[in-house]
């Protein structure tokens, strides 16, 4: 969680190290309604000004963090106490056995949770060559009486 792959800010949606809540949805695709929600539940603090919200890089990192973190499948309670142990004076270290930890739990409900879907793809497509040979034989039947 702790970094993306995701390109850097445009140049242009920059205004004094500030960007502007709809050029961060437009660059990660997110409505304004989640960024807001990311707030709501003290993911992100931008900066106010009268109705305007202003991401700096420190916001758009942390935004990656969530953003990566519910895509592994955290939950965002998971990703914001993993995000609150930030403490650079420290090194990190509790953060990253932190991260460590949850991770390693998550690969394996991931792990299992692609295994009972390779099973379930194995069945579908066992169960459609099933159909389709049925398919066949019915039209075969249908074409022999016609």
């Amino acid at each position: 969680m702790m970094t993306t792959g995701a390109s850097a800010v445009p140049a242009g949606d920059v205004s004094d190290g500030y960007i502007r809540i709809g050029d961060v949805a437009r660059q990660f695709g997110l409505t304004l309604r989640a960024l807001r929600f990311y707030e709501d539940k003290g993911l992100l603090s931008p900066r106010r000004e009268g109705n305007m919200r202003l991401y700096t890089h420190k916001d758009i990192a942390r935004l990656k963090m969530v953003l990566l973190g519910r895509k592994a499948g955290f939950s965002l309670r998971e990703v914001k106490q993993v995000m609150d142990l930030y403490d650079p004076e420290s090194g990190n270290a509790r953060q990253y056995r932190t991260l460590v930890d949850k991770s390693e739990r998550q690969l394996v409900k991931l792990e299992k949770q692609r295994a009972q879907i390779d099973e379930a793809i194995g069945e579908l497509k066992s169960a459609m060559v099933q159909w389709r040979a049925a398919l066949a034989a019915r039209q075969q039947r249908t074409a022999a009486s016609a």
